[in-house]
């Protein structure tokens, strides 16, 4: 009956919201493998619906109860049309903005894109390919 936000909130001490938090990110978890499934399924030119498109699941903090904004844990499905090497478990080094991902997905979708939302904090592409 609690909020996602709130349970957030509760912190990692609370393990009464740590279990509540596990079921509801398996729920997301099992909704995006069901999507990507389905988008595998469908036959599109020599691959697939899910070849062809690019997939972002991602919390907007890696830790709720403080709005941490650093190692934010990202999942791409897809290849967008051959341009994402897939099967790849990628660790970005430093202070990398999140903007920078964006600007790669944009560019992976042939999307002539620099920069993405506020420019102080966006650096420039991050590679996909």
């Amino acid at each position: 009956p609690e909020g996602h936000h709130e349970l957030a909130h509760r912190g990692n001490s609370d393990e009464d919201a740590q279990t509540k938090l596990v079921k509801i990110n398996t729920w997301y978890a099992e909704q995006f493998a069901y999507l990507i499934a389905k988008l595998k399924s469908i036959p599109e030119g020599d691959g697939s619906v899910l070849d062809n498109t690019l997939l972002i699941w991602v919390n907007e903090h890696s830790r709720g109860n403080n709005h941490d904004r650093n190692n934010i844990p990202y999942v791409l499905a897809g290849k967008a049309g051959g341009a994402v090497l897939p099967g790849r478990w990628l660790q970005v080094e430093g202070s990398v903005p999140h903007n920078n991902l964006l600007v790669g997905c944009m560019q992976a979708m042939g999307l002539p894109a620099t920069t993405f939302g506020y420019s102080d904090y966006c650096t420039g592409a991050l590679h996909l390919g």
